[in-house]
């Protein structure tokens, strides 16, 4: 064989290799980086934890991707800019916009080069970066960080970034670990949990901030006196009175505030009360379960100047003896408290009613009465539980911990399970209420004394009814309505039995 038939045979050989790799795609056809001058390249950036108002970050992240793109000769236009802040890469449920825009421009191949500070900060879920290899079979994809660069259509650069990520994911799986380790420790110690800082107390959760914690109970007493979370926010934001992460008060903050159990001093882990804690409150016990009941009855009500149908004094606090639930109002032929279950069809059909009129003459004059007698000077103490009452909330306690068991087990629905639930922390609310002494606040402020009764009228002529109702379910814990044993026309107040609060003036 010549020398002319051996140079056209490599000449034709390296023809069939070139050829090879052009049909083999993308993921055959390696570039030098001089080839890459003025290609598209995106930057994407994340931090974990960090205020959402800092930028400090994600900005440092972008700078150093830009160094890297103008080293390399790239193009990263401002809207291929990618930015996940505060965004967690680990948990699998959290929504990342970032990343999602980043993959729906790599797959339109509107990109050839991702740039990131490192690889965990792109992903630390192994199928986040199944995903990206995905688009980058169809696309050509090459990922570069401040140090290295992976060719992700290279199968040694594809090892090497699975490894990467899979000890990123390993090591947050450890992270998190420890986390919750020390989460649960806190909690058996009765300490605060930690994270944003709540309105009245300081970051670490156990000093009070005398200035908040003064807000804070005018938030309570006020809601007592009748006033709507609604009026309290607009209040607020007038004055200029701003939440602990320096925002403007609202309607749903102030529920939130209503709701918090820290104010009280109670311990919650994974939105289940497990004790005291160990930092001071700022509400007293019983003025924070007064607020709870009103707010899981809705008592509070908007102005009577926006509502054109009656409003029901004893919104509330009239119960069925039968069925023990709460009796709502009802219009019909003539006013009167009904019987939630009246229409239901899933319980046993329950038709009591009374008078509404009558009944709030009877139950305001009651509270009109405890008002002229009680004395500021003399203030009642908790009662002691039994040990029959005692033993009665361990077992409950240790039923609620079967039932536990029973859910996870999956032995019990989830509705079953919340129902039942229910059942037994209401058995336990009714023992504990024993121990509660509810403080007057500024409820029953100007009511007590020999001039209660003028002072009442005063409400009526002003027609406020919030204030009203704020008094007698402050005074009265329910006005249970029992079974009519008279028939005719004449009413049965017989049927009228009013369980009295324990209060301290």
């Amino acid at each position: 064989m010549t020398a002319d038939d051996k140079d056209q045979q490599l000449r034709a050989s390296s023809r069939r290799a070139r050829r090879a790799r052009q049909a083999a795609g993308t993921q055959r056809t390696r570039k030098h980086r001089s080839d890459w001058m003025g290609e598209s390249a995106a930057i994407y950036c994340r931090i974990s934890h960090v205020n959402d108002d800092d930028q400090t970050g994600v900005e440092r992240q972008e700078r150093i991707c830009r160094d890297v793109a103008e080293r390399l000769r790239l193009i990263a236009d401002e809207d291929q800019v990618f930015v996940d802040n505060n965004r967690s890469a680990w948990q699998r449920k959290r929504k990342r916009p970032g990343w999602h825009a980043l993959l729906a421009e790599a797959s339109q191949g509107r990109i050839r080069h991702v740039l990131t500070y490192h690889p965990d900060r792109l992903m630390r879920q192994p199928r986040d970066l199944e995903e990206l290899l995905q688009i980058a079979d169809d696309h050509d994809i090459t990922l570069h960080g401040q140090a290295n660069r992976r060719d992700l259509a290279d199968p040694d650069d594809r090892f090497f970034l699975r490894i990467e990520v899979a000890h990123a994911c390993r090591s947050s799986d450890d992270t998190s670990r420890r986390l919750i380790d020390s989460m649960i420790d806190r909690a058996q110690d009765g300490r605060p949990h930690t994270g944003r800082r709540r309105y009245g107390d300081d970051k670490t959760g156990t000093r009070i901030i005398p200035e908040e914690a003064a807000i804070v109970r005018e938030i309570f007493n006020r809601y007592l006196g009748g006033e709507s979370p609604v009026q309290l926010a607009k209040e607020l934001f007038a004055r200029g009175v701003k939440t602990a992460e320096g925002r403007d008060w609202n309607a749903p903050r102030v529920r939130d505030l209503l709701d918090n159990r820290h104010v009280v001093g109670i311990r919650v882990f994974r939105g289940e009360e497990i004790g005291d804690g160990v930092w001071p409150a700022i509400i007293d016990r019983g003025m924070w379960m007064e607020v709870r009941e009103r707010r899981a009855y809705r008592a509070a009500a908007t102005a009577t100047s926006e509502r054109s149908s009656r409003f029901y004094l004893l919104r509330g606090v009239v119960t069925c003896t039968g069925c023990g639930k709460v009796m709502g109002g009802s219009g019909g032929t003539g006013a009167r408290y009904v019987c939630n279950h009246t229409h239901r069809l899933d319980v046993p059909r329950c038709s009591r009613a009374v008078s509404a009129p009558i009944l709030e003459e009877f139950v305001a004059e009651a509270a009109i009465n405890l008002l002229e007698r009680l004395d500021p000077t003399d203030a009642p103490t908790p009662s002691t539980l039994s040990e029959e009452e005692r033993a009665a909330i361990e077992a409950d306690r240790q039923e609620l911990d079967d039932l536990k068991d029973m859910w996870e087990s999956q032995e019990l629905k989830t509705r079953e399970y919340r129902e039942m639930r229910r059942t037994v922390e209401a058995r336990i609310a009714e023992i504990e209420r024993k121990m509660i002494v509810r403080p007057t606040a500024e409820v029953l402020d100007g009511l007590v004394g020999p001039h209660a009764r003028e002072s009442w009228e005063e409400l009526e002529d002003a027609e406020n009814y919030q204030r009203m109702n704020a008094v007698i379910r402050f005074l009265f814990a329910a006005v249970k309505i029992k079974e009519a044993t008279k028939k005719g026309r004449q009413f049965d107040y017989g049927r009228i039995d009013i369980g009295q609060n324990p209060i301290r003036v």
